[in-house]
């Protein structure tokens, strides 16, 4: 079974991209305020979520795009161990959620050390019911994952067939599949995890 939520286009880019950022610190570590950013134009399109977007959400330019991550940035600021844990995401971006006075959206985490048969299910629950997935993987000792280290993206989709279960990555304009197994096992005690929203 295959399952992909909607997303959105910027001209030919699929979602943001921190390469687009004109500062050094966004640029090497904006992945997490352009994680809040991609997913609050998810939930202002789709969602309803209208508040917490730009007004003009529905015809996002490039500049645009670059606007809104800097006034996400105070919420994720970059910083030298980069948004290593999940409690910063979720309180940084539940901060910013609540000076837009947007109260329905609200963020559990699920711990990259819970076993992956969880996460699986997480995933597909999370996708099943509408949501994209914010992830953060630290180090991983696959190479085939070697973009994805110390890096947050969004997952907005998976693939289950008799043999594999594949996760939609969308990060710096592109998305590819990923085998999600190999991808929650980095080989590394300190994990990342997972976000998970819920609209109350």
């Amino acid at each position: 079974m295959k399952r992909e939520l909607r997303h959105f286009n910027i001209g030919t880019s699929y979602g943001g991209n921190q390469d687009w950022f004109p500062t050094f610190m966004m640029r090497i570590g904006g992945c997490g305020a352009e994680t809040a950013c991609d997913s609050s134009v998810y939930f202002a399109l789709h969602r309803g979520l209208t508040k917490i977007a730009p007004e003009n959400v529905s015809a996002l330019t490039k500049d645009d795009y670059i606007d809104f991550a800097y006034k996400m940035r105070p919420y994720l600021s970059p910083r030298m161990s980069g948004i290593d844990r999940l409690e910063i995401y979720t309180e940084g971006y539940a901060r910013y959620l609540g000076d837009r006075g947007e109260t329905r959206l609200t963020m559990a985490h699920l711990d990259g050390t819970e076993p992956y048969e969880k996460a699986k299910r997480a995933v597909i629950r999370q996708i099943d019911g509408g949501y994209p997935v914010p992830a953060l993987v630290l180090n991983h000792r696959d190479k085939r994952f070697k973009d994805y280290v110390w890096h947050w993206f969004l997952i907005n989709g998976y693939n289950e067939t008799q043999s594999s279960f594949e996760v939609k990555a969308v990060t710096y304009s592109a998305y590819e599949w990923l085998d999600f197994s190999g991808l929650w096992n980095t080989g590394y005690e300190r994990r990342g995890g997972l976000v998970l929203y819920k609209i109350e």
